[in-house]
């Protein structure tokens, strides 16, 4: 099985797990209480999967779906404001065809670049516990093995640093910080940077120079200019998640 279909084999594994029966339950009443900007709106309400370039030379890894913006929408990052700082910043560093990201349909496509979570569905206080953390964990580690050419991951936040560093087997593992650096071996690289939310976003901890800098840093020693938009793609190249 080629790549790209394997991704899709591994999509519809992860969106059919019910493994962790907390985050069924919390994903499942958020989908039907909704909020209220949403009530008119249907809700994902499953396990949210990865999605971009099968082809990524970067891997981007943040914590978990929004409970109001990819468990709503079915995509990660997608629908809410942590969602429009990275695609933000991916469209500047040349490797998203656009700087938002909305819905499913929104046109949003991806060079270079796969977006996934350490952890698949929405974690009630966007907080999972280290269990559900462990038995997501493998879904992580299957993805990237399909995702051959990736050579840099970027870590949005502490809690995807120490995923990453675990199935990394980073012994012991480096500390996260903003900007840090860490070898994961079989020529990949781990880049830490702060998480794109509106608890650091809305105070300054991080502003758009910082992300824009690790992610020049990614496309940099992936050996990309990010200099060009992306060019259009063969829909059929790409993995994109759709409702």
């Amino acid at each position: 099985m080629d790549s790209p279909c394997a991704l899709v084999a591994l999509e519809s594994e992860i969106v059919s797990c019910r493994a962790c029966s907390r985050l069924v339950a919390w994903r499942e009443e958020v989908a039907v209480t909704r909020r209220a900007a949403y009530r008119d709106q249907p809700y994902w309400g499953r396990p949210v999967p990865g999605f971009g370039d099968p082809h990524a030379r970067v891997l981007v890894v943040g914590l978990a779906p929004a409970a109001h913006g990819a468990n709503r929408t079915g995509r990660v990052f997608t629908g809410d404001r942590s969602g429009d700082w990275l695609f933000g910043a991916l469209y500047r560093c040349g490797l998203a065809n656009q700087p938002t990201s909305v819905s499913v349909d929104d046109g949003l496509r991806l060079d270079g670049v796969w977006v996934t979570a350490a952890v698949r569905c929405a974690p009630p206080a966007n907080r999972p516990s280290v269990a559900e953390r462990d038995r997501c964990l493998p879904f992580l580690e299957r993805e990237l093995s399909l995702l051959s050419e990736v050579s840099v991951l970027v870590a949005l936040g502490g809690f995807a640093w120490d995923a990453c560093g675990r199935i990394g087997g980073l012994r012991p593992r480096p500390a996260f910080g903003h900007g840090a650096r860490a070898d994961l071996g079989a020529g990949r690289t781990l880049l830490g940077c702060y998480h794109p939310s509106q608890q650091n976003t809305f105070t300054g901890r991080l502003t758009e120079a910082m992300i824009d800098e690790v992610l020049g840093l990614a496309v940099a020693l992936a050996g990309r200019t990010g200099t060009d938009r992306p060019a259009s793609r063969d829909p059929a190249a790409a993995v994109t998640r759709s409702a």
